[in-house]
């Protein structure tokens, strides 16, 4: 009896997030792979595949590009954490039916091999409000993963809250890279999207990342201010994940 393939709705729903189309989101999964140094030729016919459920485990080098385009570890995008029989893509957009294990590593959190940062961090930062005449302070739960020396931040707050998001270079203590967020559309900056640079230390127990942000005002002035990540947990699982989905209060 032939099984009909269940839809992938998370991967579906996380792509449509990000306003992409299929041919989009293929692209950013191409340009993640260069980026890394593991090229791939993910196209519109790759994402349709996915999303139908017809392929339950990418390989290996499209599981980091989908983690680096979206900022979600792969069992928040509706893949399984591991299995001894899945569908497996044969890397031509088809698929095979081998029985075989998962390839996927498990996550590592901070103080482990190789300065691993990949966890969920509190992050909170400071910023001065030109319109209300002071300065504030913001706080997210967010997902960091690290592949090699480069991390991509989300926060995991609900789509109503403001998306954070962040790029980012580990060069041993070192992490510099570049944040963006677009804000709460009923809050104060009515969804404005606002973005910039990072540069930030490790701490040497490497549950602790200090720094600052620079950005730009309405103005087009530069701002700058302090910017933390607090380790909170090393799981990445959905379930784990899931206990944070709630905006840290400030």
């Amino acid at each position: 009896m032939t099984m009909t393939p269940k839809p992938n709705v998370a991967l579906r729903n996380a792509r449509e997030g990000m306003h992409l189309s299929l041919d989009e989101f293929a692209e950013r999964i191409r340009l993640a792979g260069e980026r890394a140094g593991v090229p791939n030729t993910a196209s519109k016919r790759h994402v349709q595949r996915w999303e139908a459920g017809a392929v339950t485990m990418p390989q290996p080098h499209y599981i980091r590009a989908l983690e680096a385009v979206t900022g979600l570890p792969i069992t928040s995008l509706g893949f399984p954490a591991g299995a001894d029989a899945m569908v497996v893509e044969d890397g031509r957009g088809g698929h095979d039916l081998e029985v075989r294990a998962s390839r996927l590593p498990a996550a590592s959190g901070p103080g482990r091999a190789h300065g691993d940062h990949t966890g969920v961090w509190l992050s909170t930062y400071e910023y001065f409000s030109s319109g209300r005449d002071g300065s504030f302070k913001n706080a997210h739960y967010v997902v960091l993963l690290q592949h090699d020396d480069r991390a991509t931040v989300r926060s995991l707050n609900g789509p109503e809250k403001s998306l954070l998001t962040m790029e980012l270079q580990v060069e041993g203590s070192v992490v510099t890279g570049t944040w963006a967020e677009e804000t709460e559309r009923g809050g104060y900056y009515r969804g404005a999207r606002y973005f910039g640079a990072i540069q930030m230390l490790a701490e040497p127990t490497g549950r602790r990342l200090t720094g600052k942000w620079v950005g730009f005002g309405k103005e087009m002035d530069l701002n700058t201010g302090p910017w933390t990540l607090t380790f909170v947990d090393s799981s990445t699982s959905k379930d784990a994940l899931d206990k944070y989905r709630e905006a840290p209060e400030v």
